[in-house]
Order: C-alpha cells, then sequence, then structure tokens
C-alpha cells in the first residue's frame, strides 16, 4: 500500500528542520506517543534506531524507527517496524519561499499477516488521514505552538 501526503509549514526551512529533527519535540506532534529510547550511541544519524512507544485507540502499540537516509535540508527516510508492519517513510522538504516550506511523504506499508494484506486496500484511506493529522499537528505546533500533549 502507498500513498503521498503533502503540507506547507509557515517557517522557513531552516526553523522547519529544526523543530522536526528534534526528538524532545515529537510529544507536541505525534499523538498518542507515550515514550521514546535510543538504542545507539549515534541518535539522529543514517542507521540509528530508536524504540518509540504509542497509545493507540486504547491499546498500547511499540515499534522502532531506522533512519535509512537523512540528507538535510532536502530530505529524510524513515522506516518503521510494528508487529506485522513495516512502512518506509520518504520525506522531503522543499523552500517554497523564504518563510514557507512544502513537507512532501512518500509512504509505504507492507503487511506480513495475511489478515492485513487482505485489509490494507480498505485502510488506505485511514492510514492516509492518520498520517495527515500527525503532518497537521506538527504545523499546528511548529507555527503557533500548540501541543497534542496538551489536549
Amino acid at each position: 500500500m502507498k500513498y503521498q501526503t503533502s503540507i506547507t509549514i509557515d517557517l522557513p526551512r531552516k526553523e522547519f528542520l529544526e523543530k522536526l529533527d528534534n526528538a524532545e519535540n515529537m510529544k507536541h506532534w505525534m499523538r498518542g506517543l507515550i515514550s521514546y529510547e535510543f538504542l545507539d550511541d549515534h541518535p539522529g544519524e543514517e542507521g540509528a534506531k530508536m524504540k518509540m512507544r504509542f497509545k493507540h485507540r486504547n491499546r498500547d502499540m511499540e515499534m522502532t524507527e531506522t533512519i535509512l537516509k537523512k540528507n538535510l535540508p532536502d530530505e529524510f527516510h524513515t522506516q518503521y517496524e510494528t508487529k506485522g508492519v513495516l512502512n518506509i517513510q520518504e520525506n522531503m522538504f522543499k523552500e517554497i519561499g523564504p518563510q514557507q516550506t512544502q513537507w512532501v511523504s512518500n509512504s509505504a506499508f507492507k503487511f506480513s499477516s495475511p489478515i492485513m494484506k487482505f485489509m490494507s486496500p480498505f485502510m488506505k484511506g485511514m492510514f492516509k488521514k492518520q498520517s495527515m493529522q500527525y503532518a497537521q499537528d506538527f504545523k499546528n505546533f511548529a507555527e503557533n505552538g500548540v501541543s497534542v500533549a496538551d489536549v
């Protein structure tokens, strides 16, 4: 299953990336994030891993993030693994003006369970909606200082 999302953030790309690339900020725009833990001595670099715990629809979920490519300020690609699901995110950042940054994200999901493989075409809209919610929450945090942790 693949899809693309895009959002414009009203910040210069440098300031946008400073907020996005700071793990402490994740709690402000990743709904349901309970905790994160760096699993390597080189967090934030290519190949680095981080364990993340979420509360999603009244259940706990744990996933591992791996940084696949970090070529800032232009792109940042990650992989997320959880039970039965592999998600690859290719994120591109483009200046569209001195005070605006376009964030384009290509998402690709692979499912290992037969049920999820069968259900994935019916769930694409739900997955894309959740990705857009994260992007909108980041925009609201980055531009206005509004945190989902306060909700």
